[in-house]
């Protein structure tokens, strides 16, 4: 069973070549005529609508019409206000911290990005075409909202691996993700949301998918973002998503939550993961699922074998049970392994004798299994 990639980028690995591509200024003026491309409802300029499946690279022109978005901007920039008196602040609300300076100019990728799956690589991709790429994700949603704790798909240690292997589908260029508290942001309007994308970053542009929701209790659509970030002078990028034609593999054949289209979704894959169909969840995230682990002093370790509880797992595990024909990694790989999940531990049984040594494995040593 096989997801396709439904973008075929020049210069990636498995791909053919795509003829050249049509330069086109963007935003777009209405009306459109290129096949397949619609404007997103809401902007007047019609910003593009992307169709993941047949649109070509996209080049952006530097063009005068860039540059009159950019003094607009920065004439509009010089006048607002904002309601809310803890936004008028000249504090950054979202803060990239040391890096601040490097988004300048950049197309941002706007999302939760909890697994960082084939949908949101797609994102990542748009970007690349249109500029340097980074991430703007929100964490601290369970927490403020008083959602149930659920572990990461991804481990948080872990994010910067999966990012850099994206490069190949990014001009090889490694997306930068921004992670912004929640809470900081919490009850922006999204006018005042896109306004601070502006204001704080200096970005040039984002790219979000058809079903992005922003702003206080999700009140803005894409159809909104496209409206004010042509307002505030950016461009802005909607893709449509990237859909699941192995959804009804393995029974998986329902909606798993009341948004759930058919598209590629965290959702899936934890729903995936929980019935432990790892080549499913490979298929959604176009990556071998990567556990992590932190050795505790309560490990049991022999020649060939460790075990460890479940409570030393960093992110999400499959469904309890038997799995064959893993890697174990530690920096470097370790070797093969057979996994074997219970309701209180997880154990580790090598391949080979010579795999796992006395003294291999530390204290506070992270580990990692990827499941095949």
């Amino acid at each position: 069973m096989h997801l396709p990639l439904p973008f075929p980028f020049p210069d990636v690995p498995g791909r053919a070549p795509l003829a050249a591509s049509p330069r086109l200024p963007l935003p777009l003026p209405l009306p459109l005529a290129w096949p397949g491309l619609g404007p997103a409802r809401g902007g007047r300029r019609g910003t593009a609508v992307i169709p993941a499946a047949t649109m070509p690279a996209l080049q952006i022109l530097q063009s005068k019409q860039a540059s009159r978005h950019e003094q607009r901007a920065k004439q509009m920039l010089s006048g607002i206000s904002l309601n809310n008196e803890d936004l008028v602040k000249d504090k950054l609300l979202i803060d990239c911290g040391e890096d601040q300076d490097c988004v300048i100019d950049g197309i941002v990728a706007l999302g939760k990005f909890d697994a960082l799956h084939i949908g949101h690589r797609e994102l990542a991709m748009y970007a690349s075409k249109a500029g340097t790429p980074f991430l703007v994700s929100f964490v601290g949603i369970a927490e403020v909202l008083g959602w149930e704790y659920r572990p990461p798909i991804v481990a948080q240690c872990d994010r910067k691996r999966v990012l850099t292997s994206w490069a190949p589908y990014c001009k090889n260029v490694v997306p930068i993700e921004y992670q912004v508290e929640f809470s900081k942001v919490r009850y922006l309007t999204p006018r005042q949301f896109v306004e601070r994308l502006s204001r704080d970053l200096k970005i040039q542009g984002v790219v979000a998918g058809e079903n992005y929701r922003f702003g206080y209790r999700a009140s803005g659509d894409a159809a909104e973002l496209v409206k004010l970030c042509e307002e505030f002078g950016l461009s802005a990028f909607i893709v449509r998503s990237v859909m699941d034609t192995a959804r009804s593999y393995n029974g998986v054949t329902t909606s798993v939550n009341s948004s759930d289209k058919g598209q590629v979704s965290s959702s899936r894959v934890r729903h995936a993961l929980a019935m432990g169909d790892m080549e499913y969840v490979s298929e959604l995230l176009g990556r071998k699922h990567r556990l992590v682990l932190t050795v505790k002093e309560n490990h049991l370790q022999e020649r060939k074998r460790i075990m460890l509880p479940k409570s030393c797992m960093l992110n999400m595990p499959p469904a309890d049970g038997l799995y064959e024909n893993c890697d174990l990694v530690n920096g470097g790989h370790l070797g093969l392994c057979r996994v074997i999940i219970n309701s209180e531990t997880i154990e580790i049984e090598m391949k080979d004798e010579n795999s796992l040594l006395p003294n291999t494995i530390q204290e506070n040593q992270q580990l990692g299994i990827e499941f095949g």
